[in-house]
């Protein structure tokens, strides 16, 4: 049975392999064109900035260069149920320097689409085991994100030898560009 997370609320993942699977909806009172949100994957190491470049994973990188992360395509529509994008994780493959990965998901072109997360719901980031499709975690974020064009969906950290999941729930207004100049 899945333990569904609250914003804040953190849980260890004890699986070496797992797939995070992200999901949402539009709402059906669009700006007129199409949302295309994308997941991206930040890997960082203790000082919380990316290792390395290439460990900036998402639609233009699909794999880190130790293959610990692999982020199956960018879904354009979010049409129909279940995850619109996933991101294969396998930790016993992980580059030593990692100790954080960060869950984002952004909405492209936003500013000139006039989007924002209000406009989307149903958002969701899970874990599930990729063996038997057993979802261990879900956090569904419920909060308003009406200006934001950005949000950190949840983080998966390394703390004394364990990995453990936080819902982070954090939106921001500057889409993609914030976090790389957070991370990077």
């Amino acid at each position: 049975m899945a333990i569904n997370l609250e914003k804040g609320q953190r849980t260890e993942v004890k699986l070496p392999k797992f797939i995070v699977g992200l999901g949402w909806d539009t709402n059906t009172s669009s700006t007129g064109q199409a949302f295309d949100l994308d997941c991206s994957v930040f890997a960082l190491g203790e000082n919380r900035k990316l290792v390395a470049d290439d460990f900036f994973v998402f639609y233009n990188n699909l794999k880190s260069p130790d293959s610990a992360i692999e982020h199956t395509g960018d879904n354009l529509t979010g049409e129909g149920d279940g995850d619109d994008e996933s991101v294969k994780i396998d930790l016993s493959k992980i580059d030593s320097r990692v100790s954080e990965l960060c869950f984002v998901v952004t909405i492209h072109e936003a500013e000139d689409r006039k989007q924002n997360f209000g406009q989307v719901r149903n958002s969701f980031v899970r874990i599930y085991n990729p063996d038997n499709k057993e979802e261990l975690l879900k956090y569904e974020l419920e909060e308003d994100f009406s200006v934001e064009t950005a949000v950190e969906f949840g983080r998966l950290y390394k703390r004394n030898g364990e990995w453990k999941f936080e819902a982070v729930g954090v939106g921001q207004k500057g889409g993609l560009a914030d976090y790389l100049q957070k991370y990077n």
